[in-house]
């Protein structure tokens, strides 16, 4: 018997923590610290750093570069980021866009 699946698309909005069940306010503080952590974690992989060597010049220590480059996100606060993604001389802006119309 052969049964076709039908799959359904649904466009969505930027956001896949809200597809995840998250609450308005989680989902878009999870957005902001997995944006920051990609940014820090590829600043780190483009200079061919170890752990170690990241740790050292952000001032941390190699365990928590280790949560950092494997996306432990809940280990991280937005305040953090921003500070970690400073010491590698990057500057952080907030763009706030009104929902609606």
């Amino acid at each position: 018997m052969n049964q076709e699946k039908t799959f359904k698309i649904v466009l969505g909005n930027n956001n896949v923590f809200e597809y995840l069940g998250f609450e308005a306010e989680a989902a878009i503080n999870l957005k902001v610290r997995a944006d920051l952590m990609l940014d820090l974690r590829s600043y780190i992989q483009k200079r061919g750093w170890t752990q170690k060597e990241a740790a050292e010049f952000l001032g941390e220590t190699q365990p928590r570069i280790s949560n950092l480059m494997k996306g432990e996100i809940s280990r991280f606060s937005v305040d953090k980021l921003i500070n970690l993604l400073g010491k590698a001389g990057m500057e952080v802006k907030v763009e706030v866009i009104s929902k609606v119309a």
